[in-house]
Protein backbone atom coordinates (compact mmCIF):
# COMPACT_ATOMS: atom_id res chain seq x y z
CA UNK A 1 0.00 0.00 0.00
CA UNK A 2 1.69 3.16 -1.18
CA UNK A 3 0.93 6.34 0.72
CA UNK A 4 2.83 9.19 -0.95
CA UNK A 5 2.97 12.41 1.00
CA UNK A 6 0.62 14.68 -0.89
CA UNK A 7 -0.41 17.36 1.59
CA UNK A 8 0.20 20.98 0.64
CA UNK A 9 3.45 22.25 2.10
CA UNK A 10 4.87 18.76 2.73
CA UNK A 11 8.31 18.02 1.31
CA UNK A 12 8.93 14.42 0.27
CA UNK A 13 12.52 13.21 0.57
CA UNK A 14 12.16 9.57 -0.41
CA UNK A 15 9.31 7.43 -1.73
CA UNK A 16 8.05 4.93 0.86
CA UNK A 17 5.23 2.45 1.48
CA UNK A 18 3.20 1.77 4.59
CA UNK A 19 1.86 -1.65 5.44
CA UNK A 20 -1.94 -1.72 6.01
CA UNK A 21 -1.54 -4.57 8.50
CA UNK A 22 -0.05 -2.27 11.12
CA UNK A 23 -1.47 0.89 12.65
CA UNK A 24 -4.32 2.70 10.96
CA UNK A 25 -5.41 6.07 9.65
CA UNK A 26 -6.39 8.03 12.81
CA UNK A 27 -9.95 8.45 11.53
CA UNK A 28 -10.29 4.67 11.08
CA UNK A 29 -9.16 3.52 14.52
CA UNK A 30 -11.20 0.92 16.33
CA UNK A 31 -13.68 2.58 18.65
CA UNK A 32 -11.95 1.43 21.85
CA UNK A 33 -8.68 2.90 20.53
CA UNK A 34 -10.41 6.15 19.57
CA UNK A 35 -11.87 6.51 23.06
CA UNK A 36 -8.36 6.08 24.50
CA UNK A 37 -6.63 8.38 22.00
CA UNK A 38 -9.40 10.80 21.15
CA UNK A 39 -10.70 14.27 21.84
CA UNK A 40 -14.07 15.94 22.14
CA UNK A 41 -14.41 19.64 21.35
CA UNK A 42 -17.19 20.63 23.72
CA UNK A 43 -19.39 23.70 23.54
CA UNK A 44 -19.50 24.39 27.25
CA UNK A 45 -22.86 25.68 28.50
CA UNK A 46 -23.41 28.43 31.04
CA UNK A 47 -23.70 27.24 34.63
CA UNK A 48 -21.35 24.32 35.34
CA UNK A 49 -17.61 24.61 35.76
CA UNK A 50 -15.22 23.12 33.20
CA UNK A 51 -14.37 20.36 35.68
CA UNK A 52 -18.04 19.44 36.08
CA UNK A 53 -18.57 19.30 32.31
CA UNK A 54 -15.52 17.05 31.84
CA UNK A 55 -16.72 14.78 34.66
CA UNK A 56 -20.11 14.42 32.95
CA UNK A 57 -18.42 13.66 29.63
CA UNK A 58 -16.28 10.97 31.25
CA UNK A 59 -19.41 9.39 32.72
CA UNK A 60 -21.32 9.49 29.40
CA UNK A 61 -18.51 7.84 27.43
CA UNK A 62 -17.65 5.43 30.25
CA UNK A 63 -13.94 6.28 30.08
CA UNK A 64 -11.55 6.26 33.03
CA UNK A 65 -9.64 9.39 32.16
CA UNK A 66 -10.44 12.76 30.58
CA UNK A 67 -8.75 16.12 30.87
CA UNK A 68 -9.01 19.67 29.57
CA UNK A 69 -7.06 22.89 29.39
CA UNK A 70 -8.09 26.51 29.29
CA UNK A 71 -10.58 26.39 32.15
CA UNK A 72 -13.79 28.37 31.65
CA UNK A 73 -15.65 29.77 34.64
CA UNK A 74 -19.33 28.85 35.19
CA UNK A 75 -20.65 31.97 33.42
CA UNK A 76 -18.48 31.53 30.31
CA UNK A 77 -19.60 29.46 27.35
CA UNK A 78 -17.77 28.15 24.30
CA UNK A 79 -14.95 25.98 23.05
CA UNK A 80 -13.50 23.52 25.57
CA UNK A 81 -11.17 20.85 24.12
CA UNK A 82 -11.24 17.63 26.16
CA UNK A 83 -8.75 14.78 25.72
CA UNK A 84 -9.70 11.19 26.47
CA UNK A 85 -7.54 8.40 27.89
CA UNK A 86 -3.87 8.55 26.99
CA UNK A 87 -4.51 11.63 24.82
CA UNK A 88 -4.35 13.76 27.98
CA UNK A 89 -0.57 13.58 27.49
CA UNK A 90 -0.79 16.07 24.64
CA UNK A 91 -3.03 18.68 26.28
CA UNK A 92 -0.19 20.88 27.47
CA UNK A 93 1.23 21.00 23.93
CA UNK A 94 -1.68 23.18 22.85
CA UNK A 95 -1.45 25.57 25.81
CA UNK A 96 0.77 28.12 24.00
CA UNK A 97 -1.82 28.43 21.24
CA UNK A 98 -3.92 31.58 21.27
CA UNK A 99 -7.58 32.00 22.18
CA UNK A 100 -10.42 34.04 20.72
CA UNK A 101 -13.41 35.43 22.59
CA UNK A 102 -16.56 37.41 22.01
CA UNK A 103 -17.29 39.61 25.01
CA UNK A 104 -19.83 42.24 25.99
CA UNK A 105 -18.14 45.21 27.64
CA UNK A 106 -20.63 47.26 29.64
CA UNK A 107 -19.52 50.87 30.11
CA UNK A 108 -20.68 52.62 33.28
CA UNK A 109 -20.91 55.88 31.33
CA UNK A 110 -20.80 56.53 27.59
CA UNK A 111 -17.55 58.13 26.37
CA UNK A 112 -16.96 59.67 22.92
CA UNK A 113 -16.58 57.08 20.16
CA UNK A 114 -13.09 58.29 19.29
CA UNK A 115 -11.97 57.59 22.85
CA UNK A 116 -13.25 54.02 22.63
CA UNK A 117 -11.39 53.40 19.36
CA UNK A 118 -8.20 54.87 20.82
CA UNK A 119 -8.27 52.71 23.95
CA UNK A 120 -8.99 49.52 22.00
CA UNK A 121 -5.87 50.28 19.98
CA UNK A 122 -3.81 51.02 23.08
CA UNK A 123 -4.62 47.60 24.55
CA UNK A 124 -3.56 45.75 21.40
CA UNK A 125 -0.04 44.27 21.57
CA UNK A 126 1.95 43.55 24.73
CA UNK A 127 0.08 44.41 27.93
CA UNK A 128 0.54 43.80 31.65
CA UNK A 129 -2.14 42.22 33.82
CA UNK A 130 -2.48 41.64 37.54
CA UNK A 131 -3.63 38.10 38.23
CA UNK A 132 -7.11 38.26 39.84
CA UNK A 133 -7.45 37.52 43.56
CA UNK A 134 -9.66 34.46 42.98
CA UNK A 135 -7.42 32.93 40.34
CA UNK A 136 -5.74 29.57 40.97
CA UNK A 137 -2.52 31.12 39.62
CA UNK A 138 -0.12 32.83 42.03
CA UNK A 139 -1.02 36.51 42.22
CA UNK A 140 1.33 38.91 40.51
CA UNK A 141 1.93 41.07 37.45
CA UNK A 142 2.46 39.28 34.16
CA UNK A 143 2.73 40.12 30.48
CA UNK A 144 0.32 38.94 27.79
CA UNK A 145 -0.07 39.62 24.07
CA UNK A 146 -3.36 40.84 22.62
CA UNK A 147 -3.49 40.14 18.88
CA UNK A 148 -6.60 42.15 18.11
CA UNK A 149 -9.64 43.80 19.66
CA UNK A 150 -12.40 44.47 17.15
CA UNK A 151 -15.56 46.42 17.89
CA UNK A 152 -18.35 44.38 16.26
CA UNK A 153 -21.32 46.34 17.54
CA UNK A 154 -22.27 49.15 19.91
CA UNK A 155 -25.66 49.51 21.56
CA UNK A 156 -25.91 52.23 24.17
CA UNK A 157 -23.29 51.52 26.82
CA UNK A 158 -22.65 47.96 25.61
CA UNK A 159 -19.79 47.07 23.27
CA UNK A 160 -19.62 43.71 21.49
CA UNK A 161 -15.93 42.89 21.15
CA UNK A 162 -13.99 40.19 19.29
CA UNK A 163 -10.70 39.57 21.12
CA UNK A 164 -7.76 37.46 19.95
CA UNK A 165 -5.20 36.92 22.68
CA UNK A 166 -2.43 34.81 24.15
CA UNK A 167 -3.45 31.86 26.29
CA UNK A 168 -3.78 32.86 29.93
CA UNK A 169 -5.20 36.31 29.27
CA UNK A 170 -7.85 37.40 31.76
CA UNK A 171 -10.62 38.97 29.65
CA UNK A 172 -12.57 40.27 32.66
CA UNK A 173 -9.42 42.06 33.85
CA UNK A 174 -8.73 43.36 30.33
CA UNK A 175 -12.20 44.90 30.11
CA UNK A 176 -11.94 46.40 33.60
CA UNK A 177 -8.57 47.96 32.76
CA UNK A 178 -9.86 49.42 29.49
CA UNK A 179 -12.76 50.98 31.41
CA UNK A 180 -10.31 52.54 33.85
CA UNK A 181 -8.24 54.06 31.02
CA UNK A 182 -11.43 55.36 29.38
CA UNK A 183 -12.23 57.05 32.69
CA UNK A 184 -15.81 55.74 32.79
CA UNK A 185 -15.41 52.29 34.33
CA UNK A 186 -16.53 49.03 32.74
CA UNK A 187 -17.37 45.43 33.52
CA UNK A 188 -17.74 42.27 31.45
CA UNK A 189 -21.38 41.15 31.26
CA UNK A 190 -20.99 38.15 28.92
CA UNK A 191 -18.14 36.02 27.55
CA UNK A 192 -17.92 33.23 24.99
CA UNK A 193 -14.75 31.50 23.79
CA UNK A 194 -14.99 31.06 20.02
CA UNK A 195 -11.57 29.53 19.38
CA UNK A 196 -8.93 27.57 21.28
CA UNK A 197 -5.73 27.23 19.26
CA UNK A 198 -6.85 26.26 15.77
CA UNK A 199 -10.11 24.76 16.99
CA UNK A 200 -13.11 26.97 16.37
CA UNK A 201 -16.68 26.81 17.63
CA UNK A 202 -17.83 25.32 14.31
CA UNK A 203 -16.29 22.02 15.50
CA UNK A 204 -17.76 22.16 18.99
CA UNK A 205 -20.53 19.79 20.12
CA UNK A 206 -22.93 19.92 23.06
CA UNK A 207 -22.95 17.38 25.87
CA UNK A 208 -26.39 16.33 24.65
CA UNK A 209 -24.91 15.56 21.22
CA UNK A 210 -22.37 13.28 22.88
CA UNK A 211 -25.04 11.55 24.97
CA UNK A 212 -27.27 11.02 21.91
CA UNK A 213 -24.37 9.59 19.90
CA UNK A 214 -23.43 7.24 22.74
CA UNK A 215 -27.01 6.03 23.19
CA UNK A 216 -27.35 5.33 19.46
CA UNK A 217 -24.13 3.31 19.56
CA UNK A 218 -25.19 1.33 22.65
CA UNK A 219 -28.65 0.58 21.25
CA UNK A 220 -27.81 -0.12 17.59
CA UNK A 221 -24.04 -0.59 17.36
CA UNK A 222 -23.87 2.27 14.82
CA UNK A 223 -20.62 4.18 15.47
CA UNK A 224 -21.24 6.92 12.90
CA UNK A 225 -22.57 9.68 15.17
CA UNK A 226 -20.07 8.82 17.91
CA UNK A 227 -17.14 9.15 15.51
CA UNK A 228 -18.42 12.59 14.55
CA UNK A 229 -18.18 13.85 18.14
CA UNK A 230 -15.04 11.97 19.24
CA UNK A 231 -12.13 13.08 17.09
CA UNK A 232 -8.62 11.58 16.77
CA UNK A 233 -5.98 12.83 19.19
CA UNK A 234 -3.96 14.13 16.22
CA UNK A 235 -6.39 17.03 15.82
CA UNK A 236 -5.09 18.47 19.09
CA UNK A 237 -1.62 18.51 17.50
CA UNK A 238 -2.59 20.03 14.16
CA UNK A 239 -0.77 23.28 14.95
CA UNK A 240 2.60 21.48 15.15
CA UNK A 241 4.73 20.70 12.06
CA UNK A 242 5.21 17.01 11.20
CA UNK A 243 8.15 14.82 10.25
CA UNK A 244 7.04 11.64 8.46
CA UNK A 245 8.88 8.36 9.01
CA UNK A 246 9.15 4.89 7.50
CA UNK A 247 7.24 1.98 8.99
CA UNK A 248 10.57 0.37 9.83
CA UNK A 249 11.47 3.33 12.06
CA UNK A 250 8.26 3.53 14.09
CA UNK A 251 8.97 0.96 16.80
CA UNK A 252 12.41 2.35 17.55
CA UNK A 253 10.89 5.79 18.14
CA UNK A 254 8.21 4.15 20.30
CA UNK A 255 11.07 2.92 22.51
CA UNK A 256 12.43 6.47 22.81
CA UNK A 257 15.13 6.39 20.13
CA UNK A 258 16.11 9.65 18.50
CA UNK A 259 14.94 9.98 14.91
CA UNK A 260 17.84 9.86 12.50
CA UNK A 261 17.73 10.92 8.87
CA UNK A 262 17.66 7.43 7.25
CA UNK A 263 14.24 6.92 8.84
CA UNK A 264 12.74 10.17 7.49
CA UNK A 265 10.46 10.18 4.42
CA UNK A 266 9.45 13.83 4.44
CA UNK A 267 8.39 16.79 6.52
CA UNK A 268 6.34 19.95 6.58
CA UNK A 269 8.11 22.96 5.15
CA UNK A 270 9.27 25.77 7.41
CA UNK A 271 10.57 23.66 10.30
CA UNK A 272 13.38 25.36 12.23
CA UNK A 273 15.90 23.72 14.52
CA UNK A 274 14.48 23.88 18.04
CA UNK A 275 10.84 23.66 16.95
CA UNK A 276 8.49 21.20 18.64
CA UNK A 277 7.43 18.70 15.95
CA UNK A 278 5.21 15.65 15.66
CA UNK A 279 6.90 12.46 14.43
CA UNK A 280 4.19 10.85 12.28
CA UNK A 281 3.64 7.67 10.30
CA UNK A 282 2.69 7.73 6.63
CA UNK A 283 -0.87 7.00 7.78
CA UNK A 284 -0.86 10.24 9.77
CA UNK A 285 -0.57 8.71 13.24
CA UNK A 286 1.30 10.64 15.92
CA UNK A 287 4.18 8.45 17.09
CA UNK A 288 5.95 10.96 19.32
CA UNK A 289 6.66 14.62 19.90
CA UNK A 290 10.18 15.95 19.93
CA UNK A 291 12.60 18.79 19.23
CA UNK A 292 13.78 19.33 15.67
CA UNK A 293 17.58 19.19 15.51
CA UNK A 294 17.65 20.36 11.88
CA UNK A 295 15.55 22.73 9.81
CA UNK A 296 13.60 21.61 6.75
CA UNK A 297 16.33 22.64 4.35
CA UNK A 298 18.96 20.61 6.21
CA UNK A 299 16.70 17.56 6.28
CA UNK A 300 16.41 17.73 2.50
CA UNK A 301 20.15 17.94 1.94
CA UNK A 302 21.65 15.37 4.35
CA UNK A 303 21.07 11.65 4.87
CA UNK A 304 22.99 11.20 8.10
CA UNK A 305 22.66 12.50 11.65
CA UNK A 306 19.75 12.94 14.04
CA UNK A 307 16.78 14.92 12.76
CA UNK A 308 14.56 14.97 15.87
CA UNK A 309 15.21 14.41 19.58
CA UNK A 310 12.33 12.25 20.82
CA UNK A 311 10.87 13.74 24.00
CA UNK A 312 7.38 12.30 24.46
CA UNK A 313 6.26 8.97 23.01
CA UNK A 314 2.56 8.80 22.12
CA UNK A 315 2.28 5.39 20.41
CA UNK A 316 2.49 2.04 22.16
CA UNK A 317 5.54 -0.12 21.26
CA UNK A 318 4.83 -3.10 18.99
CA UNK A 319 2.13 -1.20 17.09
CA UNK A 320 4.50 -1.61 14.16
CA UNK A 321 6.98 -4.50 13.85
CA UNK A 322 10.49 -4.13 15.18
CA UNK A 323 12.98 -3.48 12.37
CA UNK A 324 15.63 -1.45 14.13
CA UNK A 325 18.55 -2.62 12.03
CA UNK A 326 16.88 -1.22 8.95
CA UNK A 327 15.51 1.97 10.46
CA UNK A 328 18.75 3.90 10.87
CA UNK A 329 17.96 4.47 14.55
Amino acid sequence: MKRPIEDDGVIQIVSAETDPRFGSDPSERKLNELLDRGAVILDKPRGPTSHQVVSWLRSILEVDKAGHHGTLDPNTTGVLPVALGSAVRVLDLSLPEGKEYIAIMHLHREPPMEHIERVLGEFTGEIYQMVPVRSAVKRGLRQRKIGYIKLLEKEGNDLLLLIGCESGTYIRTLIHDMGEVLGVGANMSELRRTRSGRTGEEKAVRLQDVRDAWEIYKETGDEGRLREVVRPMEELLSHLPRVFIKDSTVDAVCHGAQLSMPGVCGMDGGIRAGDVVVIATLKGEAVAVGEALMDSVQMQSVRKGNAVRTERVLMEPKTYPKAWKNSGN
